[in-house]
């Protein structure tokens, strides 16, 4: 079967991973990614949000399926394309993937379909209004561009921000810069908890969950610095996190599954990745916001643990018989390596060495990320380089593969030796046992 990823980077990478031993696996990206360009045979360079231009590659090459790893692609309608000319997606529609690409859109579906897990929230367009609603809100606040950032937008009182005054000014600013494409501002409440993933795959009608995972946002060990793409996450064996339950994963599947109904009223059938980033708080899961794909870097914690064959998964998804989907009993880390001083690098441009064999032979893997395969080797971009991963018994052993195989990429990179240690997830145990104790 003849099968198209579109999208360049590491979440790609494990897409076709995952697909690569049972199709005929073609690409279109933006770059040459080596570990998407290895596995296909054949592959296009492109602007992935063109996407006419997409489909009519899909056309030429007689793809039967496609699978869209970016967001930015399914907010220009790449998946209304794509089946315009006969290709059916794993992805969601335009009208759908407003799920992530509008976040105004996302919080009235909450309200009119009164699904839990909300939280308070205002959409401004205007700053008087805004200044008026911070003068008087007594609590902390998140402000969030109503758009796509690549999920570096969004700020928070008492981190990046100094308090509801300084958030008035970000938001002027996200509505100067229309940020996101919308000269609107959404301001949420500050929720106090343990953030966590859970990505489902669905059919329409039907959501099957997989592994919840923690991504670490911050750039910087000891959840320090700017809040970037991903700096790395985990999972663990059972499905759930070391600071969570069986009830709390529950909990935030059911809001998923009441999200993907009030979709299918509001809009299409939302076929495809949902994704959904949590708050875990004392009162249960609080929803933060909607991906309409895979998160990277969680993609790559999950789709080395999936059993059920990828094809057979995303075959389901398109004919509306999604059932079960089976995982290795594991636990994985991902580390992302990046070049230094990530976000702002000056090393753009040079090359990394990466011992990709080394790293396989310790039973790790690498997936590539915001780099390209020139003449010279591998090059960096401004972004993140390469996702490490490795799976275990447990998270302390899945951690431990994954840091030695970070020795096998040398240049001028950085990565948060922390993610997935003992003390930072103790840390995590900690804080949240303080929040319901209190």
């Amino acid at each position: 079967m003849k099968v198209l990823v579109v999208g360049t980077g590491a979440r790609e990478h494990a897409i076709c991973d995952a697909l690569a031993k049972d199709v005929e696996l073609y690409a279109y990206m933006s770059k040459n990614n080596p570990g998407i360009a290895k596995l296909a045979v054949d592959y296009k360079k492109g602007d992935e949000g063109e996407v006419e231009a997409v489909a009519e590659y899909a056309k030429e090459k007689g793809i039967e399926m496609a699978v869209i790893g970016p967001e930015s692609p399914l907010g220009k309608g790449i998946v209304n394309a794509l089946e315009a000319v006969g290709v059916p997606c794993v992805g969601p529609s335009q009208e759908s993937a407003r799920i992530e690409t509008d976040k105004s859109f996302m919080r009235k579906l909450f309200a009119d379909y009164e699904i839990d897990g909300s939280l308070t929230y205002r959409v401004f367009d205007n700053y008087e209004d805004i200044s008026a609603f911070l003068d008087t809100y007594e609590k902390d606040v998140v402000v969030k561009p109503v758009g796509l950032t690549g999920g570096k937008g969004v700020k928070i009182v008492g981190d990046h921000l100094i308090d509801n005054q300084d958030a008035k000014a970000y938001a002027k600013e996200v509505m100067d810069n229309v940020m996101g494409g919308f000269a609107q501002v959404i301001i949420e409440e500050k929720v106090v908890g343990e953030e966590f993933t859970i990505q489902a795959f669905c059919d329409g009608e039907h959501l099957v969950p997989m592994p919840a995972a923690q991504d670490h946002p911050h750039a910087f060990e000891g959840d320090q610095g700017l809040i970037t793409g991903g700096m790395g996450s985990y999972s663990d064996k059972n499905g759930l996190l070391p600071f969570m339950s069986q009830k709390d994963y529950d909990d935030a599947v059911e809001i998923m599954k009441a999200t993907l109904k009030a979709i299918a009223k509001e809009t299409t059938p939302y076929k495809g990745i949902l994704y959904g980033q949590f708050m875990l708080s004392k009162d249960g899961p609080k929803l933060i916001e909607y991906n309409a794909r895979f998160g990277d870097p969680e993609a790559m914690n999950v789709l080395p643990l999936l059993k059920t064959p990828m094809i057979d998964v995303c075959k389901a998804i398109v004919d509306g018989t999604l059932d079960e989907v089976e995982f290795e009993d594991k636990a994985s880390v991902c580390k992302y390596i990046v070049p230094d001083g990530y976000p702002d690098t000056p090393h753009a441009g040079e090359i990394i060495e990466v011992d990709e064999e080394a790293i396989e032979d310790i039973g790790a893997k690498v997936f590539y990320a915001a780099v390209s395969k020139e003449e010279a080797g591998i090059q960096l971009s401004g972004s993140r380089a390469l996702g490490i991963t490795a799976q275990g018994k447990t998270i302390a052993e899945a951690e431990k593969l994954a840091e030695e195989a970070c020795g096998f990429v040398k240049g001028s990179v950085y990565h948060r030796r922390d993610v997935g240690t003992k003390d930072l997830i103790q840390k995590r145990i900690d804080h949240m046992n303080d929040i319901l104790n209190n």
